[in-house]
């Protein structure tokens, strides 16, 4: 009985936190006829219009490209950032640099509405020729992964014996070779938790795709807005459905592939024997 009981209210929370998502995917199969008449949960009649439309490339709007920018600009941004986070929080860990104050600051620095960063780094981009490029947009992505990566990364990398360190070194293993030999294989989950996190975030992101491109490198949190009157006369419901389920496709997918690793990294070190 209790456990028929914790398993209603796991489908209510279930069903609550993902009911956006359920009335999302419901009125993308629902054509701009239905939506009038029967704006309900029920589809009399599914089609697949909306997703054909929204796949159909145009010379205004190409999905595609959309999602390709995203992806380049996302991966740019959660690589790049591991690759500062990494060495930065090994030497936070281990060194001590930096633990009192720069680590604060820049986790600090990441509460702070980033609209108040808009005009300078507007300027500063189009000053170095960067605005509407890909590299540009994985750049200013590093910038908002670094410290959440950091923060993991400082802490997983905390968690482990110095005597790791010391065996490596009595082995004759420098400093780079003890972080790339033995630091990071042993972090390897916190690794991935962290570029999954980087990646999820820098593919939602939608200030800086906005501010910051406008034609070539439009990541497709920009371009689903397209989307959203596309023929005129209103927003159609359907179209903007349907391309916000293929625009979520690709991170909910990452997230539910890689949700072990995730959630290995996170209870790791919770319980220590």
């Amino acid at each position: 009985m209790i456990n028929f009981l914790r398993w209603i209210v796991f489908g209510i929370a279930a069903l609550a936190l993902n009911f956006p998502v359920i009335v999302t995917l419901i009125t993308s199969f629902k054509s701009a006829k239905e939506l009038s008449t029967n704006p309900g949960f029920w589809i009399n009649q599914p089609t697949l219009d909306n997703y054909v439309s929204v796949l159909q490339v145009t010379d205004r709007l190409n999905i595609f490209g959309y999602l390709g920018n995203s992806l380049v600009a996302a991966l740019i941004g959660t690589t790049l950032a591991l690759v500062l986070a990494v060495p930065a929080a090994f030497a936070i860990a281990r060194g001590e640099i930096g633990k009192r104050l720069l680590l604060p600051t820049i986790v600090n620095l990441r509460a702070v509405p980033l609209i108040i960063f808009a005009i300078p780094l507007y300027m500063m981009f189009q000053w170095l020729g960067l605005l509407d490029t890909q590299i540009g947009l994985g750049l200013i992505l590093t910038i908002v992964n670094l410290p959440l990566a950091l923060v993991i990364l400082v802490n997983a990398i905390s968690e482990l014996p110095i005597e790791l360190d010391e065996a490596a070194r009595i082995d004759g293993a420098n400093t780079f070779q003890i972080l790339s030999r033995v630091i990071a294989p042993v972090c390897r989950p916190a690794i991935v938790t962290s570029f999954i996190f980087g990646f999820i975030t820098a593919w939602n992101e939608f200030l800086f795709g906005l501010m910051l491109t406008t034609s070539k490198a439009v990541p497709m949190t920009v371009g689903a807005s397209f989307f959203f009157a596309a023929s005129g006369g209103g927003v159609q419901w359907g179209l903007a459905s349907a391309v916000m389920i293929v625009g979520a496709l690709p991170p909910m997918l990452l997230g539910l592939i890689m949700y072990k690793q995730i959630s290995g990294s996170m209870t790791a070190g919770a319980v220590k024997g």
